[in-house]
Formats: structure tokens, C-alpha cells, sequence
């Protein structure tokens, strides 16, 4: 140990020997840029700086991954295509910092991102797609919904803002309606990230300490942990209605944010064939990818045993 850190400190004075080349301003005298290089010097402090190798080795496997999503783009742009990526999921997830690394360095021309607020007085007289449908993507475009019509899957009718009669009817269309979208020639993805409880509950106190973070903060949040379990049987419900061969869910396990990006970004270049595609592996974790329906299984004997005791 006493040898690394001897190392460390050999290397961290080798470094600040070492000058940046600064390219003179043609404009000035030879003593003027000598001067102001001087000063630049002085005035710049050298520190070092620890980083885990797993941070780097994630953010190197990012880099790859997001040079992809841009050639992934480009073919979107030559071939006219649209591709829809629905983020649901309970509050503090990770879908915003899933969608942020998937846009950071794309085309903004040719993606965007669409995050709704409440509907309006208006809105709320029209059919219930309606508001969503003129965010579709044309031809040549990526869209990422960060939360969708599927707010009337859970939110709402755990929430109190539809009813029961609602909540029924959106899931009895809901498939027919992505049918209709995914035979209009829109590629669609439709991810849920789910978060235990303990990592929300730590999600949502950091979100009140950090003042970067506080704007995620809402009345909904704060309701979350005492609506558990509700959210949980109006996920089953969404689930068994919306999850079909046409339109199926991708389960993201997201208590280690890092790897529910990578694995989601994996599966979306592993999905759609592009020119040149030459990325690292794309072979994702069940760990932490798994498709909807063996959600599903997995959910069935919990939901089944609560229903028999409501019976009971």
C-alpha cells in the first residue's frame, strides 16, 4: 500500500511539472502571450483526483454505447424512420437519467423528448389519446416519452384523478390502440423501471437535501411509500392488459441507475439493424432486463394471494 501511494504522489509531481500548450494569440507581441502564459500558470492549481475504475469503466462503456445511438440516428434520418421509446415507472426510478444519457449527444433536430404536464380544462374533454397523439414522431425522428398515456394505467386511478369506469376502459384499448401505432410503421419500446422501496425512499431524501434535485420533488412523491402496495397491483394490472407480442414491455431493474442505462440502451441498439454498427456487447443482464411477461410470473403468486384474502 505504502509503495501505490508513493507511486501516486511520484506521478501527481510529475504531472504538474508538466505545461499545457497554450497556442499563441497571433494578434499579440511574443511578450504579450509569454506574459499571459505566466499568468495562466499561477494562476491554475493542479489536484488530484481519485475515480473508481468501475466509474470509469461505466463511463468508457457509455461513450461506445452513445456513439452507436448516434449512428443509430443517422439510419433513423436516411430511412424515413420513427421510433417511439415509452419511460414508465414508479416515482425516482431512474427514467430521466436513462433518457438524459440516451439524448446527451444526439441530433436534437431529430430527437426529442416530450414530458406532459396535468392536462388542461381543454384537454380533458378530449378522448384521452388525443393529447398524446400529436407528439408521435414523424418520419426520420426518435421520441422518448418520459411518462405517456399509461399515466391512466397507474397514477391516476391510484391517485384518485380518473375513475374506476376510466381506468377499465383505457386498459381494455390501450393495446389497440399501440397496434394501430405499431402498424402505422412506428417502432415502439415501452420500458418500466422498477425500483424496490428502500431505494425510492432514499431517492426521494436525497431529493429533499439536494437542491439540484428538489425540482423532482412533488405532491405525488410524497404519497408514493404509503401507496406501495396499490401501485404495485395497479402495475400488475397495466401489465397483464398492455404487455402483447406486438407492443411488450421491458422490465428494467433500476436500483443501480448505471446499469439499468446500459442494460436499456443495449437492448434498443440490439432491437433495430443500422449500417456500420460496430458496438461493444450488447448481451443484456437478467439481472436486470427481463421482458414483461415473465414479470408477469412473478408477480402472479403475490397478486393471487391477496386477492384470496380479500375474498377470504
Amino acid at each position: 500500500m505504502g509503495a501505490t501511494r508513493a507511486m501516486a504522489k511520484t506521478e501527481i509531481a510529475e504531472a504538474q511539472k508538466i505545461e499545457d500548450v497554450i497556442h499563441d494569440d497571433r494578434r499579440k507581441t511574443k511578450e504579450e502571450n509569454e506574459q499571459e502564459r505566466r499568468t495562466k500558470s499561477k494562476a491554475e492549481e493542479r489536484l488530484p483526483v481519485w475515480v473508481k475504475k468501475s466509474v470509469l469503466e461505466y463511463e468508457k462503456e457509455l461513450k461506445d454505447l452513445q456513439i452507436e445511438l448516434l449512428k443509430l440516428q443517422n439510419h433513423v434520418k436516411d430511412q424515413g424512420l420513427k421510433i417511439l421509446m415509452i419511460f414508465e415507472g414508479r416515482d425516482a426510478a431512474g427514467k430521466g437519467g436513462t433518457i438524459k444519457r440516451i439524448t446527451e449527444h444526439l441530433n436534437p433536430r431529430g430527437a426529442r423528448v416530450v414530458a406532459l404536464d396535468k392536462p388542461s380544462d381543454v384537454e380533458k374533454t378530449q378522448w384521452y389519446f388525443q393529447r398524446y397523439a400529436e407528439h408521435l414522431p414523424s418520419a426520420g425522428e426518435i421520441v422518448l416519452f418520459d411518462r405517456s398515456w399509461y399515466n391512466r394505467g397507474g397514477v391516476e386511478p391510484v391517485m384518485g384523478f380518473c375513475t374506476p369506469e376510466e381506468h377499465q376502459d383505457f386498459l381494455n384499448h390501450v393495446s389497440e390502440f399501440e397496434r394501430m401505432l405499431v402498424n402505422s410503421g412506428i417502432i415502439l419500446f415501452k420500458f418500466y423501471f422498477s425500483v424496490s422501496k428502500a431505494e425510492q425512499a432514499r431517492r426521494f431524501k436525497e431529493r429533499k437535501t439536494d437542491p439540484l434535485k428538489q425540482y423532482k420533488l412533488s405532491p405525488v412523491d410524497a404519497r408514493s411509500q404509503e401507496m406501495w402496495d396499490k401501485y404495485t397491483v395497479a402495475k400488475y394490472s397495466m401489465l397483464r392488459a398492455s404487455h402483447t407480442g406486438t407492443s411488450p414491455w421491458i422490465i428494467i431493474r433500476s436500483d443501480n441507475k448505471k446499469k439499468a442505462r446500459i442494460n436499456c440502451i443495449k437492448h434498443i441498439l440490439s432491437s433495430v439493424q443500422y449500417p456500420t454498427k460496430n458496438p461493444p456487447d450488447l448481451k443484456t443482464s437478467k439481472k436486470v432486463l427481463i421482458w414483461g411477461d415473465e414479470e408477469i410470473n412473478l408477480m402472479e403468486p403475490s397478486m393471487l394471494a391477496k386477492e384470496s384474502q380479500k375474498k377470504g
